[in-house]
């Protein structure tokens, strides 16, 4: 009995030190503030990036690992990506490190604010300081005003934000400046301390502000950029061991900046393509990877000839234009089909796994993405299939059936939401496979011009045999 209870208090003990470890190395919004901020946040597309400098200090008796970061509402509904790191080093030599971002939650956070956690390299500890590059895209964050133009009409947005940067922490001082695509600017909100130089209105600099402050803006401004959004996008990539890589886009586009009213004047859309339809599209940048081939651009009524190609040893770029100019509200569907080299594209890992190295995004440029859906067809015969994506996705397991096929093809379904282009990059999906399958194929071809050779040879047998009984 006494060993037991001995036993039962050291457990007790050590889970005590390990809870007072994670508190001595957690943060609250009283162990940091901020000596600097500044923010300058890109208006010229219609996907609005954020980039953030935040110099901190730890102003409390422990070490901290994390740092937080707050944003309204009303951005977390559109954030498409948020990436964080830190600076190492001076000068030429300074590099940058990546964090790791995850989401948190502040029960004290006033108004709804949304959390997000910064995971430190290592804990930061008293009076130490570190600076933090921290990168956040909106979409769907410019508010057409009007919301309808004719076709002579310039396109002018709303955008809204804080001239104050929201935070759970003290800032010591804190400056924003807010770029816009070119000098007409219709208005802008004037608070203390604000400026405008051309394209670019700056607030602050702001001094000792306390945790959570916020100061409303709006800034009214000509955009013409394409508003280009692909409201669903399925890619489907299959995988054949014969040496090819077939890719399938089927794209559902459309204009999201102000709708078009009044009539369409294809006179003036190209006699005055300055004056008249600024803020349409009809021309979409793709790029492919290089050594494509089979490239085709088609939609419902059949295929559209109205595409240029251009390759080279590092990439390919499919400039597409649909049948018609898009305009605000317009959309059109489509389809992109080609080919590439599978040595390019699929290796083999140390444990004997295969698996294909692909780009997860959309390859039309400066385009937003509500729905992306990544179709990966392995071979027949593949087993244990798993995917590596650098981000957070939806996964699951489909089967297909192609020409000559018994069990069907595995398919990994990847799914993401609020897709923009920093979403282009690697994934993998590995997966096992016995080349014995390869001979499947083959001879079930040679199987079946065996049997239609023996029924042929069956019936003109037969055939013969009436004609000699006649």
């Amino acid at each position: 009995m006494e060993a037991l209870r001995s036993l039962g208090q050291l457990v007790i003990a050590l889970s005590i030190f390990s809870h007072l470890s994670l508190l001595a190395y957690s943060s609250s919004p009283q162990d940091l503030q901020i000596l600097n901020a500044e923010r300058r946040i890109d208006l010229t597309s219609h996907i609005v990036k954020v980039f953030l400098t935040l110099k901190v200090e730890n102003t409390g008796t422990s070490p901290v690992s994390e740092v937080l970061l707050a944003f309204p509402p009303t951005q977390v509904d559109h954030l498409a990506l948020l990436k964080a790191a830190i600076t190492v080093g001076k000068k030429k030599k300074k590099s940058y490190v990546p964090l790791e971002v995850n989401p948190t939650e502040l029960p004290d956070a006033p108004n709804g604010a949304k959390s997000f956690s910064i995971s430190l390299l290592n804990p930061l500890n008293s009076g130490e300081t570190a600076t933090l590059e921290v990168l956040y895209i909106l979409t769907h964050s410019l508010e057409p005003f009007p919301a309808e133009i004719s076709q002579s009409e310039s396109q002018l947005v709303y955008y809204r934000d804080s001239a104050i940067i929201l935070s759970p922490y003290y800032i010591k001082q804190q400056t924003t400046f807010i770029r816009t695509p070119s000098t007409r600017v219709e208005s802008f909100t004037r608070v203390e301390s604000t400026n405008r130089a051309g394209s670019e209105i700056k607030y602050g600099p702001y001094k000792d502000r306390p945790a959570y402050s916020y100061s409303p803006i709006i800034v009214h401004f000509e955009n013409n950029n394409a508003f280009a959004v692909v409201e669903e996008l399925v890619r489907e990539v299959e995988v054949s061991h014969w040496g090819n890589l077939q890719i399938t886009e089927h794209y559902k586009l459309a204009h999201a900046g102000a709708r078009h009213k009044g009539i369409f004047s294809r006179v003036d859309y190209q006699s005055r393509p300055h004056a008249g339809g600024v803020s349409s599209f009809k021309h979409l940048l793709a790029r492919l990877p290089p050594r494509v081939h089979s490239v085709y651009y088609r939609d419902e009524i059949g295929n559209i000839s109205s595409s240029h190609l251009r390759t080279d040893y590092l990439k390919s770029d499919l400039e597409i234009e649909p049948r018609y100019p898009l305009f605000g509200g317009w959309k059109a569907t489509f389809v992109i089909g080609y080919g590439l080299p599978l040595e390019d594209f699929l290796f083999e890992s140390p444990d004997g796994r295969r698996y294909l190295n692909f780009t997860f995004g959309c390859p039309l440029a400066e385009t937003v993405v509500d729905k992306l859906t990544v179709k990966v067809v392995l071979p027949e015969g593949s087993k244990n299939p798993s995917a590596v994506v650098p981000f957070s996705v939806e996964q699951h397991l489909e089967t297909k059936y192609s020409y000559l096929d018994v069990a069907g093809r595995t398919v990994v379904v990847l799914e993401k939401r609020n897709v923009v282009p920093e979403h282009n990059s690697h994934f993998q999906v590995y997966y096992t496979f016995n080349p014995v399958f390869m001979l499947a194929e083959p001879l079930m071809l040679v199987s079946t011009f065996f049997f239609v050779f023996m029924a042929s040879v069956a019936y003109l047998h037969i055939d013969f045999s009436i004609c000699k009984s006649s």
